[in-house]
């Protein structure tokens, strides 16, 4: 039998030390790695990042967007005033189809200003626009039976000048031919106004006042300076224009016409004017060679913008 000497005793003991040190510290590093089976540590959690978005610059749905002027368009209407020709002036919204604006407008008639200022019509009421196309310079309109309803000659030959001389105010228009729902107008009325022709403003000019002003219309919206234009036929072709307002004369003066009487002339003046007031009246008339009394008087109710 070997016997133990303390020194193999001690060296024993140290060695079997040594792997119980070891045995110990790779169990714990190995409960570490493997996150321990029970009553350990949890792993650290994960950073979590919260992003916060930034508010859309875009309107809601429900945003209104803020309103803004609508846009107009200026027609002239061609009604009566007495038995000739008087004119109308309407903004109406813009459209592309300015022409059909306007013959509707006419078929609806004056309304109760321009009735005020003494403006009529002779298109029977319930006259109702069924079709209108341009060929070439001649517009092709269509309008129901209604249009060839009542009155005299007189009527017929004044609602026939009223489509007339309102179709013709674009430029693209030189003639006009009538249908009557759907066919072509032969003669129009009991006493057969012949109307197998295109009509054109030279057809009806007696339907034309002595001072014609076709610009500005009842109602229309002047700024400073305004055109006045039209046609006349007076003596030496001149004419006074007065325009006034808040009870003083705003503007007053002479207007030459191309011709004079018993020719036809054109006339065109841009006429400045200062006023604060918001309506006003536009005047035009001849002066007796007699007694200077006024004649061939034209009363025309207008307003006024400063823009």
């Amino acid at each position: 039998m070997n016997r133990c000497t303390p020194s193999r005793i001690t060296r024993a003991l140290s060695m079997w030390l040594i792997v119980g040190l070891l045995a110990v510290v790779s169990a714990a590093a190995l409960l570490a790695a493997c996150g321990g089976s029970g009553g350990g540590s949890s792993p650290t959690p994960a950073t979590t990042v919260t992003v916060t978005a930034t508010p859309s610059t875009l309107p809601s749905p429900t945003t209104t967007p803020t309103a803004t002027a609508s846009a107009t368009t200026t027609l002239s209407l061609y009604f009566l005033r007495g038995e000739m020709l008087g004119v109308a002036e309407r903004r109406v919204p813009l459209t592309t189809k300015p022409a059909t604006a306007a013959m509707k407008a006419l078929l609806a008639g004056p309304t109760t200003a321009e009735k005020a200022a003494g403006l009529t019509s002779a298109v029977p009421g319930g006259t109702h626009l069924l079709g209108l196309s341009i060929d070439g310079t001649t517009a092709r309109v269509d309008l129901s039976a209604q249009f060839a309803a009542g009155g005299g000659s007189l009527s017929m030959q004044a609602r026939v000048a009223q489509v007339v001389y309102t179709l013709t105010q674009f430029k693209t228009v030189r003639a006009v031919a009538f249908l009557l729902d759907g066919s072509a107008v032969d003669a129009l009325g009991g006493e057969g106004l012949m109307l197998s022709q295109s009509q054109r403003r030279s057809d009806w000019r007696g339907f034309e006042p002595a001072i014609f002003v076709e610009r500005p219309g009842v109602g229309a919206v002047l700024t400073s300076p305004f055109v006045l234009s039209g046609t006349a036929s007076v003596f030496e072709g001149s004419f006074i224009a007065r325009l006034t307002g808040g009870g003083r004369r705003l503007a007053d003066g002479p207007v030459q016409a191309s011709v004079g009487a018993p020719g036809r002339g054109r006339f065109r003046e841009s006429i400045p004017f200062d006023t604060t007031s918001s309506s006003g009246v536009l005047v035009v008339f001849d002066r007796s060679m007699q007694d200077g009394s006024r004649l061939d008087e034209v009363r025309i109710p207008v307003r006024f913008s400063s823009d």
